[in-house]
């Protein structure tokens, strides 16, 4: 993934700060590749909308999401993500996610199923556990 820009899914993220393995090696191998990482805007809001997050797990989400790009929501997302979600019948923020990732020509990683076998053209996705 040498240069790659990539859009991390919440999955993804929530894996590597619960410290567990799949998402931790993916991560340093990415970086050590020179990956860049970006998140969704509704990636953020996830990770810090979180029920029972304490203030040491708010603190340790707000330090990884300040070392990736945050995509905000566009005209043009939202459009995507409104034909993503008629057509592939997705909850709205995967539908956002994957519109993100396609607006931005980043690959989603994700380990979510459905995102990660919707073969939609322009969308490239990786699955770090497959």
């Amino acid at each position: 993934m040498n240069g790659t820009e990539l859009l991390l899914d919440t999955n993804i993220i929530i894996g590597f700060l619960g410290g567990h393995e799949w998402a931790v090696s993916f991560v340093r191998a990415s970086t050590s590749s020179g990956a860049a990482f970006a998140v969704s805007q509704i990636t953020r809001m996830e990770l810090l909308s979180l029920p029972g997050m304490t203030a040491a797990e708010e603190e340790r989400v707000g330090g990884f999401l300040s070392n990736v790009d945050v995509v905000g929501l566009s005209e043009a997302v939202e459009r995507r993500a409104i034909g993503l979600r008629r057509a592939q019948r997705l909850k709205l923020p995967d539908a956002i996610i994957a519109a993100t990732a396609m607006e931005s020509g980043r690959t989603l990683v994700t380990c979510d199923a459905k995102l990660a076998k919707l073969g939609v053209p322009g969308l490239s996705v990786h699955n770090p556990r497959a």
